[in-house]
């Protein structure tokens, strides 16, 4: 299972130190002329998962700019897991993109992973970087970029880092802002998993949403190709931000994907990412109707009543779960027995089908109480 994990020093799932957080954050998204298409829809940054030559960058810009996206994203130095893949075109790539910022008057994001990237992509007058997840995971890289950015205006997009960690993705926006960093949002491209799982990335929208309840003038952008890895589930996964209420997507368009030389199966052409866009479904943040909102708050109220009834049973659950630590204490028992953990699982789950409840939703919920029980039975256990 998947757990947002935090450091000993930092529990950004504390409440009480929510105040710690609290940032001078400038960045309004009407600053990157990084227009909608029409009111109430998302943000959009599109390009290319790499600039691969110049024909390739400036018929893709063309394009989108046509589609009315006015901020173009195209990597440059490539991170990739393993040597001899495409690593980018690196600062060959750099006077396209200029090229594209003169002769369509669109702005240019790249990808920034160490100083030497900032002060060459500053001579071709780049307008935003963003840092990879692979960065983000480490605060010796994220604190270098600091130092190399210090006193710049051009607006900073950080990537959740690979593993779930809200700590760490929150200590990058913090170090950033410490240096005086203060255009800033957040780019939520998933989490790696170990296992099987039908995303590059798997999403849990969980964490994204709890750097907005820390972070709650900080924009928050959906990466979904990375996300997705695979075209036919992109429009999902941008539904979903959308359902959200994130404040857009930061996605990835190739002129001929087919032929990209980097990630080509979660790239999409302009007329696809068209197409998608077309398709999402754009709700109300906001409720205006009286009627629906009387409605709501006495669902609300129903939801507030289950919730007391379930901290009630939780209770008693584990006041009963002390009562087996000492009787497995005075009887000198182990306290996990893996047979009737399984059995535990096995009935929950059958139950989950019957009650139309996922079973990945029963699994979390019930390894999270038995976690809890464990740790109540091992006190009464080390009790002297």
């Amino acid at each position: 299972m998947l757990e947002a994990r935090s450091s000993n020093d930092d529990e950004p799932r504390t409440t009480n130190k929510k105040t710690k957080y609290i940032m001078e954050l400038q960045l309004e998204l009407e600053e990157l002329e990084c227009t909608r298409r029409r009111d109430n829809e998302p943000y959009i940054i599109a390009g290319p998962c790499s600039a691969e030559s110049e024909e390739q960058v400036m018929e893709t810009a063309v394009r989108l700019k046509a589609m009315g996206i006015t901020v173009y994203r195209a990597g440059v130095w490539k991170p990739r897991t393993r040597p001899g893949s495409f690593e980018g075109m690196g600062s060959k790539a750099l006077p396209w993109l200029k090229k594209v910022k003169k002769e369509l008057g669109m702005k240019i994001a790249i990808e920034v992973a160490q100083p030497s990237h900032v002060f060459e992509a500053l001579k071709y007058d780049i307008d935003i970087f963003w840092i990879g997840a692979r960065t983000t995971v480490n605060p010796f890289f994220i604190q270098d970029l600091a130092d190399a950015l210090k006193g710049l205006e051009n607006p900073i997009f950080v990537k959740n880092p690979v593993n779930p960690d809200l700590s760490l993705w929150i200590g990058a926006i913090e170090r950033l802002n410490r240096a005086g960093v203060k255009k800033l949002a957040a780019i939520h491209r998933g989490f790696s998993y170990f296992g099987t799982t039908k995303y590059r990335n798997v999403p849990q929208w969980e964490i994204p949403i709890d750097l907005h309840r820390y972070l709650p003038d900080l924009p928050i952008f959906t990466d979904p190709s990375h996300i997705a890895g695979r075209r036919d589930l992109l429009q999902e996964i941008c539904q979903e931000a959308m359902d959200l209420n994130f404040d857009g997507l930061f996605i990835e368009s190739h002129i001929n994907p087919d032929v990209a030389l980097s990630d080509k199966a979660q790239q999409v052409t302009p007329d696809g990412l068209k197409e998608l866009l077309d398709s999402l479904i754009i709700r109300d943040a906001e409720v205006h109707d009286s009627r629906v909102m009387r409605d709501l708050k006495r669902m609300r109220k129903q939801i507030d009543m289950l919730d007391d009834e379930l901290m009630e049973v939780l209770e008693k659950r584990m006041t009963i779960a002390k009562e087996i630590g000492r009787h497995k204490k005075a009887n000198n028992i182990t306290i996990f027995q893996d047979v009737r953990w399984n059995e535990i699982v096995g009935k929950r789950l059958t139950q989950a089908q019957e009650k139309d409840l996922s079973e990945e939703f029963i699994d979390k919920v019930f390894r999270a109480i038995h976690t809890e029980s464990i740790k109540k039975q091992n006190k009464i256990m080390n009790e002297k």
